[in-house]
């Protein structure tokens, strides 16, 4: 039976197992040793929203693992011009081993995954990005060799999809989690209420002074995701006071180190001198997005 990866409940049960994977395969692959153990598959990559670090890190990963990955844009496909999701799905699995989809929305990824007969991963869509805090707990757990009872602090968009998949991932390995977001951008509450079935010490609040107090990660994402150009200037007014600068880090644990998905707008979100400082993790996290995804694809293919 085919197994997709487009929500962090599809790992709940070796989501650590994956993470370890990936660290393991990072290693033999720096060790000069060959991880190709997808010889002769084929991965399609569907991309309605662009992107840097899934693109490369997917495409870079197939290879890696001896497959071969093909780029589809919308434009590329019959998608943009009124084919339906489920058709495509079932022609594309006629074609390739594996699938991953960039998706505008959680409602068209869940139908891809429906129809389609080889395994699907979610690059991204409206309602989670998985593969990013798999990739976000791998590199925590690279820093701080372990997850359990971590105390982890995410400022920004608490709705957006990042901050609903860590809520997810955290549960999982049981790790706290607090969510500091101004009053209309709070989770959704079906986010939440799973987060709270693993036992984890849960806040969502809205007060950025002394957030940071004993936390082991701080984190943050970009205030204006795809797809909310038009509220830009809203959203910059929304979250002033909610920048993480050198003095919210300096309440943070000692060794907290800071992560951010990338791309990064300093003076918004996150300074410079934050992002490129001494906490800072973020290009390990980047370059964690092509060993966390050879893990998945490892095992979505088994």
């Amino acid at each position: 039976m085919k197994r997709d990866f487009i929500s962090m409940l599809d790992v709940k049960g070796d989501l650590e197992e994956i993470i370890d994977l990936a660290i393991k395969l990072k290693g033999k692959s720096k060790n000069g040793e060959s991880i190709e153990l997808l010889k002769g598959k084929t991965l399609g990559m569907i991309f309605e929203k662009s992107s840097t670090r899934t693109r490369v890190s997917f495409e870079v990963g197939m290879t890696k693992l001896g497959g071969h990955a093909i780029f589809l844009s919308k434009n590329d496909l019959q998608l943009g011009r009124g084919e339906t999701i489920e058709d495509t799905a079932l022609v594309l699995s006629r074609y390739c081993d594996i699938l991953m989809y960039r998706a505008m929305s959680n409602e068209a990824m869940k139908e891809l995954a429906k129809y389609a007969t080889v395994p699907v991963i979610s690059g991204l869509d409206n309602k989670e990005h998985p593969c990013q805090i798999v990739t976000d707990l791998m590199t925590i757990k690279e820093h701080k060799g372990n997850l359990k009872g971590l105390n982890f602090v995410y400022i920004g968009d608490g709705g957006n999809n990042m901050a609903h998949s860590y809520l997810l991932g955290c549960g999982i390995v049981g790790m706290n989690i607090k969510i500091v977001t101004p009053a209309n951008y709070m989770p959704d509450e079906f986010f939440v209420k799973e987060a709270k079935k693993y036992g984890i010490k849960i806040e969502v609040i809205d007060v950025v002074n002394n957030c940071t107090k004993n936390a082991d990660i701080v984190a943050t994402d970009t205030w204006v995701s795809m797809g909310d150009e038009k509220e830009k200037e809203k959203r910059i007014r929304d979250f002033q006071g909610y920048t993480i600068d050198e003095s919210l880090m300096s309440v943070a644990k000692n060794d907290a180190i800071f992560l951010h998905c990338l791309p990064a707008y300093y003076d918004y979100e996150v300074t410079k001198e934050v992002a490129h400082g001494n906490q800072s993790v973020i290009f390990d996290e980047a370059e964690n997005r092509l060993w966390a995804q050879i893990a998945i694809m490892v095992t979505l293919c088994k």
